[in-house]
């Protein structure tokens, strides 16, 4: 080693040429990848719908900040994420056809400008600011979101109920569906098996009391692990089925993407 350490170099690295000048696209994928222009459409809804969840938490913050008595202030990676979003919405872009629009252009003519009014004020402003009134898509992620908890709780009490040998918890799991299914207001389909629930639930509840002492499990009699069973079928195939009612807060993205 002290032979190799003290030993003279071979050669001399040459003065550096920009022509050997490596160009990184971390936010590139390795792959060349063509959009056509219909996905280009669904990864810019993707993309504004990103940029509007930062906007809106941004915001939420300022009021936060507001209220205690201190001076509204952007959060270290607030600019940071959003300029990234839309370095990708630019490369996005570049994959329609030549001459390639301006952003804000191409918003307009799609219609992701009347869904996502903050993103447009964002790109001219440069700053988050909330709108007056609610903007169309503010309530589809959480109406996306409750959709999910709901089939998921159901296919969850559907495999305990079958499955396990304790049926002690299930009561406590229909009680958060049925606290689900009461968000939603006005939808006539879900509305009639959140009264089923509260027909059947305090005498489902009361057959899995068991003595004092008793070291048996409780268990749900078989004319209650049908009923529960069919409840939870007719939730999913329901909610599986996204009828007229339950798409209200999901049509201006439905629109959008059958418009593509």
């Amino acid at each position: 080693m002290a032979a190799v350490s003290f030993s003279e170099a071979l050669c001399q690295p040459c003065v550096y040429h920009d022509k050997f000048k490596v160009e990184l696209n971390v936010k590139r994928p390795l792959m060349p990848v063509h959009l056509s222009p219909e996905q280009v459409g669904l990864e810019m809804l993707y993309l504004c719908g990103q940029l509007d969840l930062l906007i809106r938490a941004q915001v939420h913050q300022f009021q936060e900040q507001l209220r205690q008595d201190c001076s509204p202030e952007e959060s270290d990676t607030f600019q940071e994420q959003g300029t990234e979003i839309i370095d990708q919405m630019l490369q996005c872009l570049e994959h329609l056809p030549k001459p390639m629009p301006h952003l804000e252009d191409y918003l307009d003519m799609v219609g992701l400008s009347t869904m996502y009014p903050r993103v447009e004020v964002f790109l001219i402003q440069g700053s988050p600011v909330d709108m007056l009134e609610k903007p169309p898509m503010d309530e589809y992620f959480s109406h996306i979101g409750r959709l999910n908890q709901l089939l998921v709780l159901s296919q969850q009490l559907e495999e305990d109920v079958k499955h396990l040998g304790s049926h002690k918890y299930i009561a406590h799991q229909l009680s958060v569906i049925y606290q689900v299914l009461s968000s939603f207001q006005g939808i006539q389909p879900l509305s009639v098996l959140k009264k089923e629930i509260e027909a059947n639930f305090r005498q489902m509840k009361t057959s899995l009391l068991t003595e004092e002492g008793s070291r048996q499990e409780p268990q749900l009699p078989a004319h209650y692990i049908s009923w529960i069973l069919e409840l939870t079928l007719s939730i999913t195939s329901t909610v599986s089925s996204l009828p007229e009612e339950l798409t209200e807060d999901l049509s201006p993205a439905m629109t959008f993407v059958s418009q593509l």
